[in-house]
């Protein structure tokens, strides 16, 4: 009997099952909390999540018609924006990995404006929070220059670039102990879901690659899948969200889907995180449908915001070849194109870039603020810095519109 575009596949997706664990206080805590209250924390049991292993599974049998093609549909739009983007004159990747790294970790309640972020990646001070997204942009870029299928040590190693400078003692290592999402804070006893084991990490995240190894499930569909049954595994003390999103980038590299820009699809998220973790709450009980169409609704909106945020870069690009007195190969031009990726700089980083001498960075510099296109920001004469302001406010309006519920 044919599917009709409601109608789900003849398979269930599972949902996870429970185990009872008995409670023990860390030794960390012992003597800190009254006794009468830890024996009563440790005489009760904690339901942990046991995960189903899906490594043989097609979420296409679980899935509704409509699911299925409206993802297939936006993988094909995915890799028509990873083509568009690569054609334009400026460095849009670096824009979007930068905004996605930034909804990212907006979705973990971390904020930073877009000059902050860019001060942080200079290395300098911006705030706790700039660096910490900074950090997640590293990531981020660090998930992207994997090659081949996703494995075990590639999990590690984004989650190591990921903490290595916030909690360098977890930084790349699986957990080795309990954790828990939502209240209390001192055991998990009431938490809203409680992750298996830290004794089945090992063995979870082996069904999890194999599953991601799969080329015989749409690209926008795997990554969605793994991406949620990577958070149900929650296989790091923190940063999972952060590194399950990272991951998300690249499988859609490594399935062909965007093989040079980066898809902001958590910004795509950012709309609805509300919707977002009801669908990964959804998928532990067994409805796969829920996940895969977030993700498919997140990416039309990523590229929806992408777009935006091209047009914008466009119309500055062009602005600027009216501004900007110089030979198209000159050091102003090529500092002015990369401002895009790296829209604050200060002068060492200018030399760098352009493999100058400190004063033929000035020149460039000097260039660039006559035409109006950099303002300097710091005039203390040993970390002068100078920011590119109509980049920085288009990198903020697409940052608005992501948070927003329509774009």
């Amino acid at each position: 009997m044919p599917q009709d575009a409601g109608t789900r596949g003849d398979a269930t997706w599972p949902a996870i099952s429970h185990e009872n664990v008995p409670w023990k206080l860390p030794a960390e805590l012992q003597g800190t909390v009254p006794i009468r209250q830890v024996v009563s924390l440790e005489a009760r049991t904690y339901p942990a999540a046991v995960p189903a292993a899906i490594a043989s599974l097609n979420p296409a049998d679980s899935l509704t018609r409509a699911t299925i093609e409206n993802a297939a549909e936006a993988a094909a739009e995915i890799a028509a924006f990873d083509k568009e983007t690569t054609a334009l004159t400026v460095p849009m990747p670096a824009m979007l990995l930068r905004t996605e790294s930034a909804s990212s970790s907006q979705i973990e309640h971390l904020t930073a404006n877009s000059r902050n972020l860019a001060t942080a990646a200079l290395g300098l001070a911006a705030g706790q929070n700039a660096s910490l997204v900074a950090d997640n942009a590293t990531a981020m870029t660090r998930a992207l220059s994997t090659t081949g299928a996703l494995t075990r040590a590639q999990i590690l190693e984004i989650h190591a670039t990921l903490m290595a400078r916030t909690d360098p003692d977890i930084a790349g290592r699986f957990r080795t102990g309990p954790v828990w999402i939502g209240r209390p804070d001192l055991s998990p006893h009431g938490a809203d879901f409680i992750p298996p084991q830290h004794t089945r990490v090992d063995s979870c995240i082996d069904d999890l690659v194999a599953f991601a190894g799969r080329r015989d499930i749409n690209g926008l569909t795997l990554a969605a899948v793994v991406h949620a049954q990577f958070e149900t595994i929650h296989p790091f003390s923190d940063g999972n969200g952060r590194t399950g999103r990272a991951i998300v980038h690249s499988l859609l590299r490594e399935t062909g889907h965007a093989t040079h820009t980066t898809v902001p699809v958590s910004a795509g998220l950012l709309g609805n995180v509300e919707g977002y973790f009801a669908a990964l709450t959804a998928y532990r009980e067994g409805d796969c449908d829920r996940i895969v169409d977030t993700f498919t609704t997140s990416a039309y909106r990523a590229i929806a915001n992408g777009r935006q945020l091209a047009e914008a870069t466009r119309a500055i690009h062009e602005a600027w070849r009216e501004r900007i007195k110089a030979r198209a190969d000159s050091g102003a031009w090529r500092l002015a194109d990369h401002l895009f990726a790296q829209p604050v700089i200060n002068s060492g980083h200018v030399a760098q870039h352009l493999g100058s001498s400190p004063q033929g960075a000035f020149n460039a510099i000097h260039t660039l603020v006559d035409a109006g296109v950099l303002t300097q920001t710091s005039r203390v004469r040993r970390n002068q810095l100078w920011q590119a302001k109509e980049v920085l406010n288009a990198m903020d309006d697409f940052a608005a519109r992501a948070s927003r519920r329509s774009l």
